[in-house]
């Protein structure tokens, strides 16, 4: 062969070996895209999941606190009655 045609074959191997590479290089990039979307669904179930969680949890809380108040109002009114009465039993003992 000819230097001419052995140069030539060089810078053809020399670019199909950089064509392979880039092209190795943009299937990574699609597989990582891939998984990027992959990923980026399974966050989005994730929100809507964790989304629905908190949703229950206030309501949880907003009946909790519902119910402690309905407690502190009886409470309220047991120890107003106890005290009245013991006011009472109080006064008949003074008397």
């Amino acid at each position: 062969m000819t230097a001419a045609v052995e140069e030539a074959l060089r810078r053809l191997e020399a670019s199909v070996a950089l064509l392979e590479s880039a092209v190795a290089r943009r299937l990574d990039a699609e597989r990582s895209h891939g998984d990027l979307e992959t990923e980026l669904e399974i966050m989005r179930d994730d929100r809507a999941r964790l989304a629905a969680e908190l949703d229950g949890a206030s309501a949880r809380l907003a009946e909790m606190q519902a119910v402690t108040e309905e407690v502190d109002h009886r409470l309220g009114r047991a120890i107003g009655t106890v005290e009245g009465v013991l006011g009472r039993t109080g006064e008949r003992g003074e008397g």
